[in-house]
């Protein structure tokens, strides 16, 4: 098995030579000769390929377990149950796998960068000891923000509403170069951002402070300068949800969103981002699970529909590169179709990579069924291997080594200049929406506070909160912190425990997280005012929430509660930095959405 390997290994070896100048990184297009070399490599090597195998490389699944052939006894048991097979490196034999996904928590493959390094290796080597010898392309899932996979040891950065505040395209760039350099040592090729719908809905469920901002050029502007960050890095970036998922009020998780955008609005709202990235040179564009009437009257959902993939984005939008869907057991998909029909009708509308299957054995064996009926063609099943090889090419997986050193792990993941520029990355963005009589920055005499309310964990770490961790950056800052958590609903009990905390304090910080009309948190908020101590208000997630909330002396966002926009609002606060960050989205009033509160572009100084 080795020995065939290697053979079709070998294959490619004149044009990756021939091209490496060209394409060593990732973006950068090859001329038409040695694209043309490059190709024919990649046929011959198709061409000695099975069906079957060829069906594999379409499939991006996940797994359980932190090892890629020895999960512990938990994890073998839930592959076993949901996967039919016990380990990641079984998962790769059985479907010829091409690539698969990384996530945190619930799927336990992530705990820290050198595990994830070996985790890489180990899907390495079951990925080499099959028949075509063809190394993995891993995926992952690491928008930062509110959308976070690495956590430990890695570099936080700004998510893509905070870029979006902060209204710099080489921060935006800075952060995909940082992250895309530490996906990469980590051995992961293709990360699923930027995320490039506009967020033009406040209700928006789903997309919300993934969003860059509402503005529908500038969100472009923000998403190209990711894409060359990531691709510059030598990760594939990719860009989502086409045709855009930025004006529902709907999770495609659960249901079928509608956009109901006419044509001319999708032109103006939903199609510029997706226009820059491709602009930009973007190797991969994510699917929505939604319906666009505007762009297909079947109201087919955009992955299976072949109007909105082959007519708009490939015909109308010219985009050449690979198309992967969202993730294929989300309701938004499924809702028309059974399991085995779903990833037969991507691929039919043009769909190249299946993610996140929900049943491997149901998809596979549906489009191998496919194939062997006629109804898609091996021509069709080669155009998207084809694809798909291309950016395993670009990303150096044939150039011999797809292994995963320790000591680059060492040497780049969370290094300190990237955590270092992080920081000042997050102190751009911090944005300050209220500030009445001058009450920040803080006095050097206010040295008291109080941190209060909301405390969402981090998103990799549930054993970190937002209200201990605000308290801890204060703390480290010179000030004597008291930190009370209160929760997104506090009951009558616990906002008393609040409102009696706060007496004898300079000041209190109180952190909100996705406040409305009937939230317990607004409550919380006019107690506190009332006490007389000035309220310093601190939006953990949502910047929206400033309009359900009055009487704050100081109201500020920081668009997530990760520990770096954490310490960043800290010492804005504290005043160790100017605010610097601009709204990327209007804020409505709630008692009158059809008015302004805060227009977009809005966002104080210590000088105004």
């Amino acid at each position: 098995m080795q020995d065939r390997s290697l053979s079709r290994r070998t294959v490619l070896a004149s044009a990756t030579v021939v091209a490496a100048a060209a394409t060593g990184v990732v973006g950068v297009t090859a001329s038409p000769a040695l694209a043309s070399k490059r190709d024919a490599g990649l046929r011959t090597l198709i061409s000695k390929m099975s069906v079957e195998a060829k069906i594999g490389q379409l499939f991006v699944p996940y797994f359980y377990g932190t090892s890629a052939d020895n999960p512990n006894q938990f994890d073998r048991e839930r592959n076993l149950r949901e996967l039919g097979v016990a380990t990641a490196a079984e998962l790769i034999a059985k479907y010829h796998i091409g690539g698969v996904i990384y996530f945190s928590g619930w799927a336990n493959n992530i705990q820290d960068p050198h595990q994830v390094a070996e985790l890489t290796n180990g899907v390495q080597r079951a990925s080499l000891a099959l028949d075509t010898g063809i190394p993995s392309l891993i995926s992952i899932d690491q928008e930062h923000g509110a959308n976070v996979r690495i956590g430990s040891g890695a570099t936080q950065l700004p998510g893509a509403m905070a870029l979006g505040a902060g209204r710099s395209l080489s921060d935006a760039r800075t952060a995909g170069w940082i992250s895309g350099t530490e996906l990469a040592a980590l051995g992961i090729h293709q990360n699923y951002a930027p995320v490039a719908d506009v967020n033009v809905n406040p209700a928006n469920p789903i997309i919300n402070v993934r969003s860059f901002g509402a503005d529908a050029n500038a969100v472009g502007r923000m998403v190209a300068a990711q894409v060359k960050g990531y691709q510059g890095a030598g990760v594939v970036a990719c860009a989502k949800h086409f045709p855009g998922h930025g004006d529902t009020g709907e999770d495609s998780h659960t249901g079928l969103p509608v956009i109901t955008h006419t044509r001319e609005e999708w032109d103006r709202i939903d199609a510029p981002p997706f226009k820059a990235a491709i602009a930009a040179g973007v190797d991969s564009i994510m699917t929505a699970h939604l319906q666009v009437p505007a762009l297909d009257p079947s109201n087919e959902p955009a992955t299976l529909s072949p109007k909105i993939l082959q007519g708009v984005l490939r015909g109308e939008l010219g985009f050449d590169g690979v198309i992967v869907t969202d993730a294929l057991n989300m309701r938004g998909v499924r809702t028309k179709y059974g399991d085995d029909r779903v990833p037969v009708l991507a691929l039919k509308a043009g769909v190249d990579q299946l993610l996140f299957p929900p049943n491997i054995d149901v998809a596979y064996n549906g489009v191998l069924a496919a194939v062997r009926s006629g109804e898609i063609t091996v021509a069709r099943l080669e155009e998207s291997v084809l694809r798909i090889l291309r950016l395993k090419h670009k990303v150096g997986l044939f150039d011999g080594n797809p292994y995963i050193s320790p000591r680059e792990v060492d040497r780049v993941v969370g290094a300190a200049k990237h955590k270092a520029a992080a920081g000042r990355i997050a102190e751009r963005t911090t944005t300050l929406l209220v500030n009445k009589d001058e009450t920040l920055p803080l006095r050097r005499r206010q040295k008291k506070l109080l941190v209060v309310g909301a405390s969402p964990a981090f998103p990799t770490d549930a054993n970190r909160t937002s209200v201990p961790e605000l308290a801890k950056a204060f703390d480290e800052l010179g000030l004597t912190t008291t930190a009370l958590a209160t929760g997104r609903a506090p009951d009558a009990a616990k906002i008393d425990e609040a409102v009696a905390a706060a007496q004898g304090r300079d000041a209190v910080v109180v952190l909100t997280d996705n406040v409305n009309a009937t939230s317990a948190q607004r409550t919380l908020v006019s107690r506190l005012i009332a006490t007389g101590v000035p309220v310093i208000h601190l939006a953990v997630r949502n910047p929206y929430d400033i309009a359900h909330l009055s009487g704050v002396r100081a109201s500020l966002v920081s668009y997530c509660w990760t520990e770096v926009e954490l310490r960043a609002a800290a010492r804005v606060i504290a005043g160790r930095v100017e605010p610097r960050g601009k709204l990327p989205v209007p804020i409505q009033r709630a008692d009158d959405p059809t008015k302004v509160l805060f227009r977009s572009g809005h966002g104080l100084s210590y000088d105004d």
